[in-house]
């Protein structure tokens, strides 16, 4: 959380249970999206991180 109360922008990718699930967190909203191949989640991620000017984004 940043100072002013508002979250920091990030992109996380997380596999559980044979599923990869990219969570992206910006401002006040919460996306969190399944995909069954990997290689899908982490161009999503890639895409996201692009989209808000990240550096990177966490691979949990």
């Amino acid at each position: 959380m940043m100072p002013n109360g508002k979250v920091r922008p990030c992109v996380e990718v997380v596999q559980a249970c044979g599923e990869w699930f990219v969570r992206v967190v910006e401002e006040d909203q919460e996306l969190t999206r399944s995909f069954e191949i990997e290689s899908f989640a982490l161009a999503f991620a890639e895409g996201q991180r692009m989209r808000l000017g990240l550096a990177d984004f966490i691979r949990l």
